[in-house]
């Protein structure tokens, strides 16, 4: 008897608990499912994998469509709060009614005939997130690759353009031990004469050997596009076009030049069939937001929210702090998965770090607090600095913000799971206790 249950959260659960593994790489019970929902698109359709950047990249493609007048849909994992966050229809989140409506056929789909397929919570959403989708009437669907690339759910749909945005040590115990094999799994959303965008400036040979072996139209940065610029504004040149004077990005971090690089030469590669103007590309990058990226709150003290959980992020973020001045004291609300390569992040960021907030997570997965605060203590040798632990990212932000003075700075960093925490009730605007909060 197939299950079907009336709201999102019941739907998520049963999801949980289908399958008996949380993560079984592999797309033949996935496509089977979506052949027998007859999931297919008439739109471009782009597909975005890469160890950091893929979310940024996501959302300046999204933002610079908008602007030139495209329906947008846009699949992003995780979410930070919400699990409607991994859909955006036309820049708005999914509706969960919707949602509750396509989880349905999705059940109904791998039921049939009474050959029940076995999906997990991944790939059961994805279905369900890219059936509405099917039925949104777009004019270009973008897809967020969830881990790897050659193996993910996302990889039954037919790319018109492939965009690898950095190759990186990440997930290893499922996608190899070094940056070739990761390298090689990311080059698997490559596909036979369709544009196969790579904006890392140092990609692992795999990546350039998938493109020869598959006849992808290869973009590789400093090859087929270039990105300059100086303190007020950069460009960017490729085949037959160019952008010149452009404004930075919204999204802050120089890593985020190498992500617009990618988008453009992306852009210009489907021109003929998503023709943009300059000035779409102007708004669009003028006016992209992505919560968690690198997200700097204004208020006293300064809160910055970024979901770097891993040591290639962790050196993006670190850079990142180091370039925004003087703070007198930096406190850090920090919670992560037990199976990151958690030493070299925390040595990495340490010597801006003042005060540390070590704090569990709500989810099997996460490395406790404790374990976080030892791991820590190993490799410190600074005397200046002090931790403590918490039960969760709101109480461990709650006691930074105690101790914190006006013109200190609070960095939520790690697992989105750590960002989300502290976003539950929207972004907070703190006002530390020296001032009137009048």
């Amino acid at each position: 008897m197939t299950q079907l249950f009336q709201t999102l959260p019941d739907w998520l659960a049963y999801c949980e608990q289908l399958h008996p593994t949380a993560i079984d790489m592999g797309l033949e019970r996935v496509r089977s499912v979506a052949e027998r929902l007859q999931i297919r698109f008439h739109c471009p359709v782009i597909t975005v994998a890469g160890t950091n950047g893929k979310g940024s990249t996501c959302a300046m493609l999204e933002a610079i469509l908008s602007q030139a007048g495209y329906r947008t849909g846009v699949y992003t994992s995780p979410h930070l709060v919400h699990f409607e966050e991994r859909l955006r229809l036309c820049g708005e989140p999914v509706n969960a009614a919707d949602l509750v409506a396509a989880f349905a056929e999705v059940e109904r789909a791998r039921c049939q005939n009474e050959d029940e397929v076995s999906l997990t919570y991944f790939e059961f959403s994805t279905l369900a997130i890219l059936n509405v989708m099917c039925h949104s009437r777009l004019d270009v669907v973008i897809l967020e690759v969830g881990l790897g690339g050659r193996l993910d759910a996302v990889n039954i749909i037919e790319p018109d353009c492939a965009i690898i945005t950095s190759v990186d040590l990440d997930h290893m115990a499922l996608l190899g031990q070094d940056r070739e094999a990761i390298g090689y799994e990311k080059a698997g959303i490559m596909r036979t004469g369709k544009p196969a965008v790579v904006s890392d400036p140092l990609p692992p040979q795999s990546v350039l050997d998938r493109a020869l072996e598959v006849g992808a139209d290869l973009w590789r940065v400093g090859v087929d596009f270039n990105v300059s610029g100086d303190k007020q504004q950069w460009n960017w040149a490729g085949r037959g076009r160019r952008y010149s004077g452009l404004a930075y990005p919204a999204l802050r971090g120089a890593n985020q030049l190498v992500n617009a690089g990618g988008v453009l030469a992306a852009l210009t590669a489907l021109r003929e069939r998503l023709p943009i103007t300059a000035q779409a590309v102007r708004l669009g990058l003028s006016m992209v937001e992505l919560p968690g990226r690198f997200q700097i709150v204004p208020g006293q003290p300064t809160l910055v929210l970024d979901v770097a959980h891993n040591p290639h992020a962790l050196a993006a973020l670190t850079a990142n702090l180091d370039a925004m001045g003087f703070f007198p004291t930096t406190h850090a609300v920090f919670g992560a998965m037990a199976d990151k390569d958690l030493a070299p992040m925390l040595a990495r960021i340490n010597p801006l770090i003042d005060k540390w907030y070590f704090t569990d997570l709500p989810t099997p997965r996460a490395a406790p607090a404790e374990d976080l605060a030892r791991l820590w203590q190993a490799q410190n040798t600074r005397k200046d600095v002090s931790a403590s632990l918490y039960a969760d990212p709101s109480s461990a932000l709650q006691a930074a913000l105690a101790a914190a003075d006006p013109a200190d700075r609070i960095v939520v960093f790690g697992s989105f799971y750590t960002v989300g925490g502290v976003l539950q009730d929207g972004v907070p605007r703190l006002a530390a206790k020296h001032l009137p909060t009048s």
